[in-house]
């Protein structure tokens, strides 16, 4: 420590009675306050061309104090901002509508990404910093992500996915006084280089045909040429968007989504028994054992849960293309760990928040949680060569060399 400082604190002590860390960051924030304001008043110096004491011949003079309340990284406080009769003093050390010094609108925005609902961080700035946060200035200060939410909304894509993963989640949304379940809809890609990459984020409840060739459309536009297989659960409308705007592409059933549908109508202590005879079929070596599996499964669980296996019969035709793959090709498509990892994160949302207030703040939510969830996205994922390989083989002169 430096002669300098250990007279600054020395002085500091004397002048404050220091007792306690708590009187420490009292004195740190009077500090604060008081060099703010000489800070000002330099500028103000600067601005008319002469000091307080000075005399001058120029028409603009001081005017006096005006107070304003800012918030720092040490509470809330009222400065003196010098004020000049023609109004034309811009400050720099504390800008005119600027209320906040403590950057705690990163702190904000950090919290609200974790999943905090707006009264959580209210209380938090409370406890830690000693100001109040209304409802109407979080999402002020949330609403600045807009325009980088837009232009990542609208960003180049690759021209090329091998594999690509469409998802809802369902959430609680106000609409004019109303609660209504909105559906988030997530779509994730794998590039040639095997890195995961969030492309869109939609909300809506709008699931047609033309809803979703819209979607696919918008990614036409942002440079996607081409989608070796688009895998999704059976949203309404998906198969033929996909056959109009990707009509090479093959449209792979979610294998996951369709296990689950099928144990919704099951009992939990059959549970186990029926998911482990469902394996026989998706895991089967060829399509035909596992049509012949199918009947097996179906035989004998049909009489005990009459709706459980129709979809699977329905949907072959989208469940089939998976068993002209390797196993491991067959993993990455059906286990869906990609954008499994990334659905837990946006399920804290709605745990976190029973309802939210507006779209524009369901959008927001998923934004940054998702900004959140891929800083860990820098490697390729498992096995990748090897499946890339089988790719560009099946998929000939689709893929980059």
């Amino acid at each position: 420590m430096t002669e300098g400082k250990r007279t600054i604190i020395h002085q500091l002590l004397e002048e404050y009675d220091i007792q306690t860390a708590e009187d420490i960051q009292e004195a740190l924030k009077d500090l604060l306050g008081g060099t703010i304001k000489e800070m000002m008043e330099a500028e103000m110096d600067n601005h008319l061309g002469y000091e307080k004491s000075q005399r001058s011949d120029n028409e603009d003079y001081r005017n006096g104090y005006k107070s304003k309340r800012i918030n720092s990284s040490y509470g809330s406080m009222d400065i003196q901002v010098p004020q000049d009769r023609k109004s034309t003093f811009e400050p720099q050390v504390v800008k005119k509508r600027q209320k906040d010094i403590s950057e705690i609108d990163q702190k904000i925005i950090s919290m609200y990404a974790k999943g905090m609902t707006t009264r959580q961080i209210s209380d938090t700035l409370q406890d830690i910093y000693g100001f109040e946060a209304s409802e109407g200035f979080i999402s002020d200060v949330t609403d600045k992500i807009l325009p980088q939410i837009e232009d990542w909304q609208k960003r180049q894509l690759a021209e090329v996915y091998p594999v690509l993963y469409i998802d809802a989640i369902h959430y609680s949304v106000r609409d004019n006084g109303v609660i209504r379940k909105l559906a988030a809809y997530v779509i994730l890609g794998i590039d040639p280089d095997g890195h995961k990459e969030v492309l869109t984020i939609q909300v809506g409840d709008n699931e047609s045909a033309k809803y979703w060739l819209s979607v696919l459309n918008e990614l036409k536009n942002r440079g996607v040429k081409d989608i070796l297989i688009i895998c999704a659960d059976g949203l309404s409308g998906i198969k033929e968007a996909i056959a109009a705007a990707y009509p090479k592409t093959e449209y792979q059933r979610c294998i996951v989504h369709q296990v689950r549908n099928t144990l919704k109508y099951v009992a939990d202590k059959d549970r186990k028994s029926f998911a482990n005879d469902l394996k026989t079929i998706y895991q089967a070596p060829s399509e035909e054992s596992a049509l012949e599996a199918l009947e097996r499964v179906t035989e004998k669980w049909t009489g005990k849960y009459p709706n459980s296996m129709k979809s699977w019969k329905q949907n072959w035709d989208a469940i089939a293309p998976i068993f002209k793959f390797s196993t491991e090709v067959r993993k990455v498509i059906y286990t869906t760990n990609a954008i499994e990892s990334l659905n837990a994160t946006y399920r804290r949302l709605n745990r976190q928040r029973s309802v939210f207030p507006s779209d524009t703040a369901l959008l927001k939510a998923l934004y940054l949680a998702t900004f959140e969830a891929t800083k860990k996205w820098t490697l390729p994922i498992r096995n990748w060569g090897q499946v890339y390989g089988e790719l560009s083989i099946m998929y000939a002169g689709r893929l980059p060399e």
